[in-house]
């Protein structure tokens, strides 16, 4: 954030009993089979294919289950061939595939369950009488009901378990609720809590959310990807567990990232959940005290590095893109330093890869800065940027910032670098460390003098822009804040990685903004996948930022806010989408052509509604 003489600082502490197809008033589909496997189960999945495709050729041909709009577009991106996005309650669906499902098993379905909101029709054609208590409710009033009981509980960790069922129970109400009620919820699903839920994960874990790929599946993970049930799968989010938040190494349990972050694909950004596949790579953990817990739920060794880490590593990436195709997003996830700048350089030019904590935090922060300088006036390169933390956060923002300082000045690179310090450690990054820095820190060391903590080097800078980007909490200091604040005049625009409430001061109430990944990675992911991209550019992250910087309004500004409310995040999430998607265009990058003409209302359209369907 900066302050309203032109300087600026901003903290991103980063903190089922199948029934017969012969049932009345219903159209007759094409005759399916149930095929008994044999003993390694490949026959019988050859015949499942088969009829899968019969039954998907006779739909497409006229005698289809759903009458469907040729004109339709699909929720994000992929063929829906059941009509599940472009049905409404006036415009049904049947909720089954090949086999039917109905009774007591369609109630224990989480994509087509929907508890008491099944219509007294429904319940007759479905055999769900005497299953369901007799009063039939709207999915608003569960929606009402559900908040109450969450709101019930004190513990955020609760809250956490509470969705996470209604997840695994009724998956379009959980979207629902969370759209609805983002604001509230998002600090449940996502940062904070979710990190206390990976550190407890072994404990509650109840329900397989996503696969589990470890050392004793290698030379079998593309197997291990076919036994996931969806097939039409368009982003993946891995990690590998080392460095969960600012958590450190948390091995298997990290699943509980994956998970949360492809929730908000699909409530934030759109993409449905069907679409969606968190992975952990299980290597291994140095985490002493999980390797001596009985319910630790992941590889009891240390984890696997160097040439085994690396093949395993090539082996998941070879086998996504054999599996799903060359334009599945894969978003590395809390990868250890060491490991996340050389995956995303490795396979950045073979694979769409993305990389949320380099790339994503650089993008919002960079937005939040451009819309800043709607505040204070001037260019980028008019400040001075000094970064407490040096790692995938610090230098991937900086580096942004710098690329964007590039293009405005048109000045190289390597010299718009010279404005941004960046503090690690062991003090400010200088040249004469330069032969103990990382690959990665290295573009910054600038000739000065050693500075050894952060007070002495915002003191020796004097940066008009303080960003925090280190793991490690309550390091603004009153003394950091006073040494700021004696050549800034005092004033701040402020901007957090976490939500604080309002603060209030001489009678005045100051707002917080957020300068949260999930501002980001939802729509710029969905812009990938509506263009049909196949690789990401610096130049759709630099758009990206300006899309979101364009969604903060005056409104916002007059309160001190640099971020928009996320209660408009879908509206946020299509307009980011739209240039995304435009980059990728005219950067020849796209492969669903011809590009839409108006690229926002099409991101809005491709969006998965959570809304329920009417069963025919």
């Amino acid at each position: 954030m900066m302050s309203l003489n032109g300087s600026s600082f901003l903290n991103n502490a980063l903190s089922g009993t199948s029934r017969s197809l012969t049932q009345p008033r219903r159209r007759s589909l094409a005759p399916v089979g149930v095929v008994a496997l044999s003993s390694n189960g490949r026959q019988g999945e050859r015949n499942v294919t088969v009829l899968m495709e019969s039954t998907l050729k006779e739909m497409r041909e006229g005698a289809s289950v759903v009458e469907r709009d040729s004109k339709s577009t699909v929720g994000g991106g992929v063929e829906d061939v059941y009509g599940e996005d472009c049905a409404t309650e006036d415009y049904s669906i049947t909720p089954w595939s090949v086999s039917v499902a109905s009774g007591y098993s369609l109630l224990r379905d989480p994509h087509h369950n929907k508890g008491l909101a099944f219509a007294e029709k429904e319940r007759d054609a479905y055999y769900l009488r005497g299953l369901l208590p007799p009063v039939v409710v709207n999915q608003d009033l569960q929606i009402k009901k559900l908040m109450h009981m969450i709101r019930q509980y004190e513990v955020p960790l609760q809250k956490y378990m509470a969705m996470m069922d209604l997840q695994e129970r009724n998956e379009r109400l959980f979207y629902k609720l969370l759209i609805d009620n983002v604001e509230e919820l998002l600090p449940i699903v996502y940062t904070p809590t979710v990190g206390e839920a990976c550190q407890k994960y072994g404990s509650i874990y109840r329900h397989p959310q996503g696969l589990f790929i470890s050392l004793k599946e290698k030379g079998k993970i593309l197997e291990v990807l076919r036994n996931w049930p969806e097939k039409n799968i368009q982003v993946i989010v891995v990690t590998d567990g080392e460095r969960i938040l600012g958590l450190g190494d948390l091995g298997c349990q990290g699943m509980g990232i994956p998970v949360g972050k492809l929730s908000l694909y699909t409530a934030l950004g759109g993409i449905r959940p069907s679409a969606c596949l968190p992975i952990t790579i299980d290597v291994g953990t140095n985490n002493e005290k999980l390797l001596e817990d009985e319910f630790y739920i992941g590889l009891r060794q240390r984890r696997a590095t160097g040439q085994e880490y690396a093949e395993l590593i090539h082996e998941f990436m070879s086998a996504v893109k054999q599996n799903y195709g060359e334009k599945v997003l894969i978003q590395f996830e809390d990868f250890a330093n060491h490991n996340a700048f050389d995956l995303l350089a490795k396979y950045g030019t073979t694979h769409l890869v993305f990389n949320d904590d380099i790339q994503g935090t650089a993008s919002t922060v960079l937005a939040g800065l451009m819309a800043a300088l709607k505040l204070v006036g001037g260019t980028l390169a008019d400040h001075r940027f000094l970064f407490l933390g040096a790692g995938e956060a610090g230098t991937g923002i900086a580096e942004l910032i710098a690329l964007e300082m590039s293009k405005q000045t048109e000045s190289p690179v390597e010299e718009t670098r010279q404005r941004i310090w960046l503090v690690d450690s062991k003090g400010l990054i200088v040249r004469s460390r330069m032969e103990s820095l990382q690959h990665f820190k290295r573009p910054w060391a600038h000739e000065h003098e050693p500075v050894r903590n952060l007070v002495d080097a915002v003191k020796a800078i004097k940066p008009t822009v303080l960003i925090g980007s280190s793991g490690a909490g309550r390091t603004f200091t009153k003394e950091v804040i006073e040494a700021m604040a004696s050549f800034n005049e005092g004033r701040a625009i402020f901007a957090s990685g976490s939500p604080f409430d309002p603060a209030e001061y001489q009678g005045n109430v100051y707002l917080s903004g957020q300068a949260n990944n999930a501002y980001m990675f939802p729509g710029f992911g969905l812009g990938l996948i509506m263009s049909g991209a196949i690789r990401v550019h610096d130049d759709m992250l630099l758009a990206a930022s300006e899309a979101l910087a364009e969604q903060v309004s005056q409104e916002n500004l007059d309160k001190g806010l640099i971020f928009p409310p996320f209660t408009n995040i879908r509206k946020i999430s299509a307009h980011i989408a739209a240039r995304v998607a435009a980059k990728a265009y005219e950067l020849g990058l796209a492969t669903r052509l011809p590009q839409p003409e108006n690229l926002v209302a099409h991101a809005e359209s491709c969006m998965y509604s959570p809304s329920y369907r009417s069963y025919r």
